[in-house]
């Protein structure tokens, strides 16, 4: 689709539903085009979601990854999760492990528990163990909730050694982070 395209289809649904002001939907489109990662990122999430556009996971698949190809750590979540399930993309379980890392890496709390989830499916409860570990460390509220109630839940799965080594992986991890 070519930038032309959208600027068409946002100027159509904004006149048909107002809001919002169809200047700032193609200033968007034109930072996102112009290489703007957060630009970039939110034009991924409104293909993502269908917000002001027609839903569409091959598009957010490529704002996400031209943001998450600069960095952005919540496009490189978000593209995680398009291979996880398989939206946009072939699903590819190497690849979205490959992009919850990128984002891990920047302390992203929820790219840390959807590695956690990963890990945990395929019963590897060490590694799960310190990626909740580590988001319940990074995060607070409703994230700092949920990756605590899914450490525990593997942790009654593991020997004390298997979370002696997980707690010892956490700090490993966070010790070589920036």
């Amino acid at each position: 689709m070519t930038l032309r395209w959208f600027f068409t289809i946002c100027l159509l649904v904004t006149a048909l539903h107002g809001s919002p002001d169809a200047h700032d939907i193609i200033e968007l489109g034109t930072r996102a085009d112009k290489g703007d990662a957060t630009a970039q990122y939110y034009l991924g999430l409104m293909y993502d979601n269908g917000d002001l556009v027609v839903q569409d996971d091959k598009q957010a698949v490529f704002w996400y990854r031209k943001a998450a190809d600069q960095g952005e750590a919540r496009a490189q979540s978000n593209l995680g999760t398009m291979y996880v399930q398989g939206r946009g993309v072939t699903q590819d379980g190497e690849q979205a492990m490959f992009w919850y890392l990128k984002a891990a890496g920047q302390i992203a709390a929820n790219s840390q528990i959807k590695l956690g989830d990963m890990f945990n499916e395929a019963q590897g409860y060490v590694q799960a163990h310190m990626w909740y570990n580590l988001a319940a460390a990074d995060s607070t509220g409703e994230t700092h909730e949920r990756a605590a109630r899914n450490r525990s839940i593997v942790e009654k799965k593991m020997t004390p050694q298997q979370v002696a080594e997980a707690q010892r992986l956490a700090g490993e991890w966070q010790v070589r982070q920036p």
